[in-house]
């Protein structure tokens, strides 16, 4: 099922052309089935396109109840003394909406037992030719569709009773949810039938590529995408201008193209604003706090006409004042709280708690999620207004970045003119901006929809293969974007292929999920020059050649295969494969069957074969990273490639003599990789299964001599080889630490990465810890990185000292 806005202003023009790159849906798919398609599977599919689409038919139906549910009373009070609406302004509000719900009410009962008895015969094309050929009743409710707004809404302002029937219509949750009802405006439910058309439109889409051409089903599900698009094209004209558009005081009309949430450097600090692009104009504004039952509004915080607006080159750009960087720990710290307070949620609603305790628990969550979007973006995106000031924007994500950039360039190749708003005009325009936006929530988690996915948990395997479509030689790289807490991150990045117009990486990546529903690619062209320094960030800037998103589908990732895929940017295409592991699966530490080696394999049983003290994998790989690699930005946290670490994984577990001159040519984040790996694989974790308990009673203690006692205690509890070789690693890591200011890893960034890996308990101690795959920040986790800064804060701690002084903390372990 492609992924459809539900949003009450989402337009039918976009959603019908965003699918498949950007050109509209052909009515007629390529013949037969699509290539290596079996007919079994294509019907499977249909099956699932159908169930899918089904579930969202029944919500469809409860919306349309829930918009009629008023009508009746209504109508009622009209005849009387004391009217709320009179019978024309009813009429108008809700023309159609009894005919349009009797005709999917009977749609939906017609094709419901047919989904459910499902076999491969079953035929179902009629019913969706039928359905298209009633679109005259939308066609009558779509050119009805502004005025009815405009009266639901000046009745609102006239009518206290009618604003808060139309601020609330109780919706029915779907039968198997556990959610009795949802909250809706009439605004917003009186657009659900024009989205309707365009899901209508994407699923027979769907059912026609999953359909064999000899089905009887095709010739109808042929015909109903012909008539279903058709009436789209029609309508798009009427609604787009109407939905998008505000005409100005001398009657031009200028369109809202794009808007979004940004965080804006205002006086030194962050702000979140709401960014409206029109066709002729950059707006940035804030909402205003309004009392209860006023209307919102948008406060202009400033605008630039494009005309006016220039992006500065690297070199002419004037450094930024100081944005001091919100500290790594507690941007972790919000993290972990997020998740604890969403799986407290999901307990409360299993335990059917109190609506209020939940309420409350989602304020908090709100709070802590906002915090984060605020303080985590430092992608530097400057503007200016050729006639005075810049203005700075912080993302998260190049990808954004890029977007804004482009949307904005695009309208300046129009023959633009420099203007000035008179207040008047201003006053419209940032009136407009509330029923325009096209974003109505603060991209969070705890404003989605409960019925919307909670997205992927675990970690994506991806091979970045090629890209073909360069028009000429150019040193080039790909970075991999993934959405998690509400924004997107960069998580991985390729080796940059130079000088070559068809670059072969076939590199692969572990990119851990959290909550994931999104994958980007961005190709760029690596820059060498050391003039085009960004002054915001002291980064050279590259150029972005191409830049796709798909969607992380469950159905199709959550296979034991590859996947392979093909993402289209502006004419060039990267190929990929990607497969999925859920998180139950990626943490089981399983021993290695050959006592041969070095991973899978007991460290005592390595130290003990080696004649060393520390695993000679561990010392060879800290070596080569305090050699070239501790001011690499990113040192640990950084994906290395999957094949050069399983590469190195090889030849330590073997022996090979070529390690050494091996690990010299080798990516450092590579390196890296197989460090983490190595303890990762552990048959049990370094600090051991049997002391896992008492690490984490000693970490929640509250008084800081006892919590001494107890960690120094428990280290001496230690095995003689994990002691000494965890010793080795902290100061490692706190030598790594020490160039924070180059390589952005702190110490509790070092702690996130390197806790869960030594201290994770095995599979079988794991089963007691470990709840969902879904809370990665759960309690456990939130302990086990504390436990390893305890350690890295500490002064140091040498072996021998810890050996001979006088045991304190007596319990037994």
């Amino acid at each position: 099922m492609p992924y459809i806005d539900e949003s009450p202003t989402m337009s039918p023009q976009l959603s019908a052309r965003s699918q498949g790159g950007g050109d509209s849906i052909s009515p007629t798919p390529p013949e037969g089935l699509a290539p290596g398609v079996e007919a079994g599977k294509g019907l499977e599919m249909r099956k699932l396109v159908l169930s899918g689409f089904l579930a969202s038919e029944e919500i469809y139906i409860n919306q349309l109840e829930a918009l009629l549910l008023p009508m009746k009373p209504l109508k009622a009070t009209a005849t009387t003394s004391q009217p709320v609406l009179t019978i024309q302004q009813i009429e108008t509000i809700f023309y159609k909406i009894q005919d349009i719900y009797e005709i999917h009410k009977e749609f939906y009962d017609n094709l419901c037992p047919k989904v459910q008895q499902w076999d491969s015969q079953v035929t179902m094309g009629h019913l969706f030719q039928k359905l298209a050929s009633q679109l005259g009743v939308y066609k009558a409710f779509v050119d009805n569709y502004k005025v009815a707004l405009e009266t639901a809404e000046k009745c609102s302002q006239s009518n206290n009773q009618f604003q808060k029937i139309s601020e609330e219509l109780k919706v029915k949750g779907p039968k198997d949810s556990k959610d009795s009802h949802t909250s809706v405006t009439m605004e917003a439910l009186l657009y659900k039938p024009i989205d309707r058309v365009t899901r209508s439109t994407l699923v027979l889409h769907d059912l026609l590529k999953h359909t064999p051409v000899d089905h009887p089903d095709y010739p109808l599900l042929q015909d109903a995408l012909r008539i279903s698009q058709n009436f789209l094209s029609s309508i798009n004209e009427d609604i787009d201008p109407r939905r998008t558009a505000v005409t100005t005081p001398k009657g031009e009309t200028r369109q809202l193209v794009k808007d979004g949430f940004l965080v804006e450097v205002s006086e030194s600090s962050r702000k979140l604003r709401h960014v409206f692009l029109f066709t002729d104009v950059l707006l940035c504004a804030k909402l205003k706090k309004t009392s209860a039952g006023k209307h919102q509004q948008y406060d202009c915080k400033w605008y630039i006409p494009l005309a006016d607006l220039v992006f500065p080159s690297p070199e002419e750009s004037e450094a930024s004042p100081q944005v001091h960087p919100f500290p790594d720990h507690e941007l972790e710290d919000m993290k972990m709280k997020i998740s604890a307070l969403k799986s407290e949620i999901q307990k409360e609603k299993a335990n059917k708690g109190q609506s209020r305790a939940i309420e409350r628990l989602k304020k908090k969550m709100f709070e802590n999620e906002f915090l984060l979007l605020l303080n985590s973006p430092t992608i530097p995106f400057r503007i200016h207004n050729r006639n005075g000031k810049s203005y700075l924007f912080l993302l998260s994500s190049d990808y954004e970045r890029s977007e804004w950039r482009e949307a904005i360039q695009k309208l300046q190749k129009k023959d633009l003119q420099a203007f000035v708003l008179s207040s008047v005009e201003l006053q419209v325009l940032t009136g407009s901006c509330f029923k325009l936006r096209t974003v109505h929530n603060i991209p969070v988690t705890s404003n989605k929809d409960d019925d919307e996915s909670p997205g992927l948990y675990g970690f994506l395997h991806v091979i970045v293969h090629s890209a073909k479509g360069f028009k000429q030689s150019a040193n080039l790289y790909c970075t991999l974007e993934v959405d998690s807490f509400g924004y997107f991150v960069s998580k991985a990045k390729t080796r940059v292929f130079r000088d070559t117009t068809e670059p072969k990486w076939d590199e692969e990546f572990e990119i851990e999920l959290e909550g994931s529903q999104s994958l980007r690619i961005l190709c760029y062209e690596k820059c060498y020059d050391k003039t085009k320094v960004n002054k915001d960030n002291n980064e050279i800037v590259d150029k972005i050649m191409g830049k796709g998103q798909i969607q992380l589908d469950p159905q199709t990732v959550e296979t034991k295969n590859w996947h392979t895929d093909v993402i289209e940017m502006n004419g060039i295409k990267v190929e990929f494969s990607m497969k999925f592991t859920s998180r139950d699966m990626s943490l089981k530490r399983t021993p290695s069957k050959k006592q041969t080696g070095v991973f899978g394999v007991k460290i005592s049983v390595v130290t003990k074969r080696e004649r060393s003290k520390v695993p000679y994998i561990v010392r060879q790989c800290v070596e080569e990273v305090e050699k070239r690699g501790i001011e690499e930005v990113g040192i640990y946290r950084i994906s290395g490639v999957a094949t050069d670490i399983q590469a190195l994984k090889a030849v330590f577990d073997a022996n090979n003599k070529d390690i050494l001159l091996m690990l010299s040519d080798m990516d450092i984040n590579a390196i890296a990789g197989t460090l983490k790996l190595y303890f990762r694989e552990l048959p049990e974790p370094l600090l051991t299964d049997r002391l896992y308990p008492a690490f984490m009673e000693g970490i929640a203690l509250s008084d800081p001599a006892a919590k001494e006692n107890c960690m120094m205690h428990l280290l001496r509890s230690l095995p003689d080889p994990n002691l000494i070789t965890f010793l080795f690693l902290l100061e490692h890591l706190k030598r790594v630490a020490e160039k924070e200011p180059i390589n952005k890893m702190s110490l509790h960034n070092l702690a996130t990465v390197f806790g869960p890996t030594l201290l994770r308990p095995s599979e079988v101690e794991s089963k007691a810890h470990l709840t969902s795959a879904a809370d990665i920040w759960s309690h456990d986790v939130m302990a086990q990185v504390q436990v390893l800064l305890y350690y890295l804060q500490h002064p140091p701690i040498s072996f021998a000292e810890l050996k001979r002084n006088t045991l304190y903390f007596s319990t037994d372990v």
